[in-house]
């Protein structure tokens, strides 16, 4: 009776703390443009809603294909275009949502151990605040590609 009781409270644990994570934050068409073959760092691009009650910060990341992932943003200043990092992340409210994209906030792959080739995809693990760490594919497309609007094409929903 213990034994049943022991198991069935680890398994309503373990749904629990699965389930948190994925209430809250969705990765939407996680995808980065292809590098030369010398290239040491690397972009990424993609949505990330935020589906909970409270606010979450994205801290960062990490993945296997870089000794860094971190949280940049590109602004312009006058005719000079002036990259800086994020170091305390991105505060995303709840029901909002950050777009990482070109031109603005997203994340650079450091220190790539190998070309980002199209076709390909990659893991990423993005960091929250609350949620922790998420994983996500993102998917490599050729370089310069770009859809309506100025945005890449999407390849669907990674959701978290």
């Amino acid at each position: 009776m213990i034994r049943q009781l022991w198991t069935g409270l680890a398994f309503v644990t373990l749904m629990a703390g699965a389930a948190w994570p994925a209430a809250r934050i969705e990765i939407g068409q996680p995808w980065s443009p292809a590098t030369p073959p010398a290239a040491k760092v690397g972009a990424g691009y993609g949505t990330i809603t935020n589906h909970g009650a409270a606010a979450d910060r994205l801290l960062g990341g990490s993945s296997p294909i870089a000794t860094r992932v971190e949280i940049h943003e590109l602004r312009q200043n006058g005719d000079t275009a002036e990259m800086r990092l994020i170091e305390n992340g991105i505060e995303i409210a709840p029901g909002g949502t950050l777009e990482l994209q070109p031109g603005a906030y997203h994340l650079m792959l450091i220190g790539l151990s190998a070309p980002l080739t199209a076709g390909d995809r990659i893991p990423v693990t993005l960091e929250f605040e609350k949620a922790g760490p998420i994983e996500a594919e993102f998917a490599i497309r050729p370089a310069g590609k770009q859809g309506a609007g100025g945005h890449h094409d999407a390849a669907g929903a990674h959701q978290h």
